[in-house]
């Protein structure tokens, strides 16, 4: 999905700067998670059962929020 492409990459340019070593690891296994379940993570209402993802999935969703361009 092109609408994941840019939040993805929005927060690997912008937040992947500040994130902790199991903030980065925690990108990497939302990575390897099918479109549908991402898309519901961060344009839908749905949330990680993981507390690491959860809260990976809402920083994202909050940058993406916070700019015009997501």
């Amino acid at each position: 999905m092109k609408e994941l492409d840019v939040i993805l990459e929005r927060f690997a340019r912008e937040g992947l700067i500040r994130a902790s070593p199991a903030e980065r690891q925690a990108f990497e296994r939302l990575l390897g998670l099918p479109d549908p379940l991402l898309a519901g993570y961060f344009l839908g209402e749905e949330r990680p059962a993981d507390p690491e993802l959860r809260s990976l999935a809402e920083r994202i969703r909050d940058l993406c929020h916070s700019s015009p361009v997501c």
